[in-house]
């Protein structure tokens, strides 16, 4: 989405929760992330301090959950939504969303999947299965 530089991706996030709030003009991608934060007033207040929270660790041995990857996982099903690929996403995200009769828990159950495949991408350090992802998702409907 922007690099592999956690303090960089973090700090555009920031910056657009700021944007967002202080009713500055956004564009592209800065629409889809205030939109994804709107929809997680859980993480508005670390999202007003960034000084707090740009180096914060969020670890599941401490039971907590990283808000950035959370958010993230969102941004990338709707990125999948909006280009298509796979090509069977929209259908999928349909039936489920008929399941489920809102966008936002719809998403979040396809995140179980696609947080599942990335971490065993990175686990056995492969290419995230594509294969496996759209068999959870189906799982799912």
């Amino acid at each position: 989405m922007f690099g592999n530089d956690r303090n960089q991706i973090r700090q555009f996030y920031f910056d657009v929760w700021h944007k967002h709030q202080n009713g500055a003009l956004l564009q592209g991608l800065e629409t889809v992330v205030a939109q994804v934060i709107e929809e997680h007033p859980e993480y508005h207040k670390l999202l007003n301090d960034a000084d707090a929270n740009l180096n914060r660790d969020w670890t599941p041995e401490q039971g907590e959950s990283n808000p950035f990857l959370h958010m993230g996982m969102h941004i990338s099903i709707q990125e999948q939504l909006g280009s298509q690929r796979p090509p069977e996403i929209r259908s999928i995200y349909q039936q489920l969303l008929n399941k489920y009769a809102n966008a936002h828990e719809t998403e979040h159950q396809m995140i179980e999947c696609l947080g599942f495949v990335m971490w065993q991408a990175q686990s056995t350090g492969k290419e995230p299965d594509l294969n496996q992802y759209l068999e959870c998702l189906k799982k799912l409907i």
